[in-house]
């Protein structure tokens, strides 16, 4: 931009804006359709369960009653155990997992545990007092065959019209990506942990 003179700078800038407010106010205009959404948060970077509670804000903030089916997390305290007991009200959680896989090392006890998880899940999407449903690390026992992709793919595409869920984790199954409304890749480019920085209160747990 050329600041050689102020007045016309600021009027291309001006002229501009509007051009992509009229493009915006557009889109908006045009999007008039509102569904229960299938959303899905993968890929080797850090934040998808993060930013999964962060939509659990957002929904409780509007009232909205939300369920929480952890399918890998152990029993290690975390910082979102306390936050989330001060939104008992609207937020239920249920930890089904004894931990990540590598944990466990028992593959029939970690089917098992998916198994109980999605049972839950099940029930959760079923209820129609809730309005989103979050199944955290789901991607994960899919990935290791715990659960059948087109089953769940199957339960989640008849879920009822106004029912929004999300699916967490590494690795999400093509069918699964297929069927979601919104995919948002989580892309790995620095972590803390490959400089030796161990995981830290606040930030990772």
């Amino acid at each position: 931009m050329d600041e050689s003179n102020p007045e016309e700078a600021a009027a291309r800038h001006r002229i501009k804006m509007q051009k992509r407010k009229a493009l915006q106010d557009a889109r908006i205009a045009a999007a008039t359709q509102e569904k229960g959404l299938l959303m899905v948060h993968t890929g080797p970077g850090k934040g998808k369960s993060t930013a999964a509670f962060g939509l659990m804000m957002r929904a409780a903030g509007h009232g909205f009653r939300v369920g929480l089916v952890q399918f890998t997390k152990g029993t290690w305290a975390t910082g979102e155990d306390v936050a989330l007991e001060r939104f008992a009200d609207l937020i239920d959680r249920h930890v089904m997992g004894e931990g990540f896989t590598w944990e466990t090392q028992d593959r029939d006890r970690d089917v098992a545990a998916a198994r109980q998880a999605w049972k839950r899940a099940k029930t959760l999407m079923a209820d129609p007092a809730y309005r989103l449903v979050v199944l955290d690390e789901l991607n994960i026992v899919l990935r290791y065959g715990y659960l059948d992709v087109e089953e769940i793919v199957a339960v989640l595409s008849a879920r009822r019209p106004d029912l929004h869920v999300l699916v967490t984790g590494r690795n999400a199954k093509p069918p699964l990506i297929e069927a979601a409304d919104l995919m948002t890749e989580f892309v790995a480019v620095k972590h803390p942990f490959q400089a030796g920085i161990k995981a830290q209160a606040g930030i990772e747990f």
